[in-house]
């Protein structure tokens, strides 16, 4: 299991590049977190939503999606309160204090899909969720400590140099775990150093000295990663206003964005400047203004009038410019958003910006499915992609669909004046005839761009630096198909 000092550490970078490394060694190896929390999500082939980061596991594993290797997923809807999702599906909102008391009813839920994939599996690669040190929620734990002492398995704890206070960040997770915890720990990880490793080395010593612990690698920061984001916000750095690439993407940063791995694309393209307009910003010229998903539709609504921002989207139509809204953005554009069950928040209507003759109605029952189909551009690019929400579209603005699915059924809408499109499809970007479609439609000149290749380029050159970075004898350990903490604990001698 790979635990982290704080959130960020690498957690979900050291267990992908652990799934390719041991992938590519021939052994049949699955992700697994037991609770993640996350608006990043993914469809699996069987219709279940999972965290978008064991998506991308899975993948490094060479498997498909499945929801055994995500069984409880938080989506957050306010800052004290979440949408469970257990093995995959809905089951309602839980205030903080309500999902502490489900704790225990979720252990043997994550126990029984833990034991699935063992069933399966020759390995389990498990990635803990924040800290293992908070102890305010140490109680019913099931996201660290607690399910690694449940399933008795090695502990690896990461953490990130480039935050500083690596060797307290460290010596202190240790202090705050109990004896048999600590005796699970078999070794650190320190991610994202910088410099010379030699004048990190008396540290190193000094931390294996006083912990009885080996540092079994020490992995330099790395750029140039292709990969989604896990966490709610979007961190990495998007283009600055100056910067001058053939065409640039503007993007509201929504409070409750979703599903922001959407951007990727448009992030990694190198002829696309894309900026993330944060509150208070005014909006500046683009080609293309991609109004994203959310967690609660009607509130980021109100929050991108509050902003002023209406009047320069409508500005920004008056000079020709295209907009496209994907999932809760594509319900924006609507003439009416409704609500009356409060699904999403306060229950009742808004009225939407009203460029697509099309109403939705926030429901009970969420759509999960896979989706394949032909998108209704100039060279008519296939694509696929999922789609995740509870909201039902309907209207004539629906009879000119952005793609027909492969299915038969219409998806999705653009206007009658070719400006304005939406759809439900989450991965619509990811395809690079469609991206090149989509930015030509915007009147942005790029040429294809190929983000699930460059996504494998990156998770081979993740296994690559574990493989070069880890300890010789754990590589060899690396062969044990079953083991628990006590039968490694002999790699400290």
């Amino acid at each position: 299991m790979i635990q982290g000092t704080t959130s960020s550490a690498g957690k979900s970078f050291v267990t992908a590049a652990l799934c390719r490394l041991l992938q590519r060694r021939g052994l049949r190896v699955a992700p697994f977190k037991p609770q993640n929390m996350s608006l990043n999500s993914a469809v699996t082939p069987e219709g279940g939503e999972i965290g978008r980061a064991q998506a991308l596991q899975a993948q490094a594993a060479g498997l498909p999606p499945h929801t055994d290797m995500n069984p409880i997923l938080l989506k957050p809807n306010s800052d004290v309160g979440t949408q469970v999702i257990v093995n995959g599906q809905p089951i309602g909102n839980m205030s903080a204090a309500s999902y502490q008391q489900f704790k225990a009813t979720a252990l043997p839920i994550v126990l029984a899909a833990h034991a699935r994939l063992a069933a399966q599996y020759e390995v389990i690669v498990i990635e803990g969720a924040g800290s293992p040190a908070e102890i305010n929620l140490r109680s019913g734990d099931i996201a660290n400590m607690g399910f690694a002492e449940a399933i008795d398995c090695p502990v690896i704890l990461v953490a990130d140099i480039d935050r500083g206070g690596v060797f307290a960040h460290l010596v202190g997770t240790l202090a705050l775990l109990s004896l048999s915890e600590q005796q699970r720990v078999v070794g650190f990880i320190i991610n994202k150093f910088r410099g010379d490793i030699a004048l990190l080395q008396p540290g190193l010593d000094w931390l294996q000295q006083h912990t009885g612990k080996p540092v079994l690698a020490v992995l330099p920061m790395q750029s140039g990663l292709t990969l989604p984001e896990e966490d709610s916000f979007y961190t990495r750095q998007a283009a600055s206003l100056t910067a001058q690439p053939p065409g640039r993407v503007v993007v509201p940063r929504l409070p409750r964005i979703s599903n922001q791995t959407d951007l990727d694309p448009l992030l990694a393209h190198p002829q696309v400047a894309l900026h993330l307009a944060a509150s208070g910003e005014s909006l500046p010229p683009a080609f293309l203004i991609l109004l994203p998903g959310s967690k609660s539709v009607r509130a980021d609504l109100a929050w991108l009038r509050q902003q002023g921002w209406e009047a320069a989207l409508q500005r920004h139509l008056r000079y020709g410019g295209k907009i496209l809204g994907l999932c809760g953005g594509f319900q924006m554009l609507g003439s009416w958003l409704h609500d009356p069950e409060g699904w999403e928040g306060t229950p009742g209507s808004s009225p939407g910006f009203g460029w697509l003759k099309l109403q939705t109605t926030i429901k009970p029952e969420k759509i999960l499915r896979q989706q394949q189909g032909t998108l209704c551009l100039p060279g008519q690019p296939q694509v696929c992609g999922y789609e995740i929400h509870m909201g039902i579209s309907e209207g004539e603005a629906l009879q000119n669909p952005a793609l027909l699915c492969q299915d038969g059924q219409a998806e999705g809408a653009i206007s009658s004046d070719g400006q304005v499109m939406g759809s439900y499809l989450h991965g619509l970007l990811d395809h690079p005839q469609a991206l090149a479609a989509i930015l030509q439609w915007a009147q942005i000149s790029a040429a294809p761009f190929d983000l699930q290749q460059e996504q494998e380029k990156s998770l081979n050159r993740m296994a690559d630096l574990l493989q070069s970075r880890l300890l010789p004898e754990w590589l060899r350990y690396m062969r044990v198909t079953k083991y628990s903490a006590n039968d490694l604990s002999t790699i400290n001698t």
